[in-house]
C-alpha cells in the first residue's frame, strides 16, 4: 500500500513540474532563456561579457603609430620680390625647420614585426615610431607601400607582438557585428562597436583600387590603420577613412578588406612591391543613354573603352577606342571598376579571352595581360 502511494506522488509531482513549466513558457518565456548575444558570421557570446572575449583577443596586435616629418618654412613670399627687398629689406631669415607629428595605428600580422597599416599614415615620414600597452616605443622600418590601395607594410625593432588573427572578408554579410579597435586622437587604446553597413564600396574616389566595407562604428583620426574585427576576434578588415564634413565620426567608416589587404601584404614581403596586371586601356561604364546614342539597345551592358596606349596590350591585341568589353573569360562584367580590379589581379603573361562589341559586331579577342607600370593613370 505504501508503495503504491509512493508512486501516486512521484507521477503528481512530476505532472505539477510539467504543466508549470509549460504555463512559464507560455506566459513569461524569457524566464527560461540563457542570456546570449549572436555574434557575426554565427558567432555567440555571453551577453555579461559583451564583445570582450573578441577584443581580449585582437587588442593586444593592434599598435598605435607615431610618425615625424620635418618641413623646411619659408618666409613670407611677398618679400621675395627683389623690389620688396630693396626698400624694406628681406626680413624672413633663414628658413625654419619644423618638426610635424602624425599618428596612426597597425595591426601585426606575423612573429617578425611585420605590421599592416595605412599608406597615408606613414606616407612621407622621416621617423616612425610603434608603441604597445605597457611597452616604451621603439624604431619601425617600412617595408613597403602601396599608394593604390592605400596600404603599407612596416617591420618594428625588437618588438614580441603577438599576431591577429586574420579572417575571411569575402564570407561578411550586411548586418554582421564589426569593432573597431586603434587610437583615435591619441587617447590611448579604443575600442568602438557597429556592424557592416555595406560591402564592396567602390567610385569614393579614396584609391584606385577600392572593394570597401561600410561599417557604423566610430573611426576618426588615430583610427587609420587599426584593425576592423568579427565577434570571433578576428581581424576583417584595415580601418582607412571615414565620410564626414566635419572631421569627426557621422557612422559612415570605410576599410579595406583583410583578403585584399593580405594578397597586398604578400606581394610586398615577397618582391618589395605589388605587381598587378595591365591591359593598357582606360573607359567608363555604359550608360543606357550612351547605348542609346550609339544605336544600339538602351539595356546593352559593357565597359565603353575610351583610351588605348600605343603599344600596350590592348591595343596588341587590335582593340580600339570605342569597343565595348562585354565579357572576360565567358563572364558578363558589371562595371569599370571591376574590370580594372581583375585585370590587377591577373598575374602578368595571363591570356584572357575578351568578348568585344564594336559597333553592332560581336568580336572575341585575346589578350596577353603585362605588368601594371608604376603611376600609371
Amino acid at each position: 500500500m505504501n508503495f503504491q502511494r509512493l508512486i501516486t506522488f512521484m507521477f503528481t509531482s512530476a505532472a505539477a513540474g510539467i504543466i508549470t513549466a509549460v504555463v512559464v513558457l507560455a506566459f513569461w518565456p524569457g524566464m527560461l532563456q540563457q542570456e546570449r548575444s549572436p555574434g557575426g558570421n554565427g558567432a555567440t557570446l555571453w551577453a555579461n561579457n559583451g564583445w570582450a572575449d573578441a577584443v581580449a583577443l585582437a587588442e593586444p596586435s593592434v599598435v598605435n603609430i607615431y610618425t615625424s616629418k620635418i618641413t623646411r618654412q619659408e618666409g613670407d613670399p611677398l618679400f621675395r620680390n627683389p623690389l620688396v627687398q630693396r626698400y624694406f629689406g628681406d626680413p624672413r631669415g633663414k628658413p625654419k625647420l619644423q618638426r610635424r607629428n602624425n599618428l596612426g595605428s597597425g595591426v601585426v600580422v606575423d612573429t617578425n614585426g611585420y605590421i599592416l597599416t595605412s599608406n597615408h599614415v606613414i606616407k612621407d615620414a622621416d621617423d616612425i615610431f610603434i608603441g604597445a600597452e605597457g611597452q616604451p616605443r621603439v624604431p619601425a622600418r617600412i617595408v613597403g607601400t602601396d599608394p593604390d590601395t592605400d596600404l603599407a607594410v612596416i617591420q618594428a625593432a625588437g618588438k614580441d607582438l603577438p599576431p591577429a588573427r586574420l579572417g575571411n572578408s569575402a564570407s561578411l554579410r550586411v548586418g554582421d557585428i564589426a569593432l573597431a579597435i586603434g587610437n583615435p586622437f591619441g587617447v590611448g587604446k579604443t575600442v568602438t562597436q557597429g556592424i557592416i553597413s555595406a560591402t564592396g564600396r567602390e567610385g569614393l574616389g579614396l584609391a584606385t583600387f577600392e572593394d570597401f566595407i561600410q561599417t557604423d562604428a566610430a573611426i576618426n583620426l588615430g583610427n587609420s590603420g587599426g584593425a576592423l574585427i568579427n565577434a570571433r576576434g578576428e581581424v576583417i578588415g584595415i580601418n582607412t577613412a571615414i565620410l564626414s564634413s566635419s572631421g569627426g565620426s557621422h557612422g559612415i567608416g570605410f576599410a579595406i578588406p583583410i583578403n585584399l589587404a593580405r594578397q597586398v601584404m604578400e606581394q610586398i614581403l615577397k618582391h618589395g612591391r605589388v605587381i598587378r596586371g595591365w591591359i593598357g586601356a582606360s573607359g567608363g561604364d555604359l550608360t543606357p543613354t550612351m547605348a542609346a546614342s550609339m544605336g544600339l539597345p538602351e539595356n546593352t551592358k559593357g565597359v565603353l573603352l575610351s583610351g588605348i596606349l600605343e603599344g600596350g596590350p590592348a591595343d596588341q591585341a587590335g582593340i580600339q577606342p570605342g569597343d565595348i568589353i562585354q565579357r572576360i573569360n565567358g563572364k558578363p562584367v558589371k562595371n569599370a571598376q571591376e574590370v580594372m580590379n581583375a585585370m590587377a589581379v591577373t598575374p602578368p603573361g595571363t591570356n584572357l579571352d575578351l568578348r568585344i562589341l564594336r559597333g553592332s559586331k560581336n568580336m572575341d579577342v585575346e589578350l596577353t595581360v603585362a605588368e601594371r607600370p608604376v603611376n600609371v593613370e
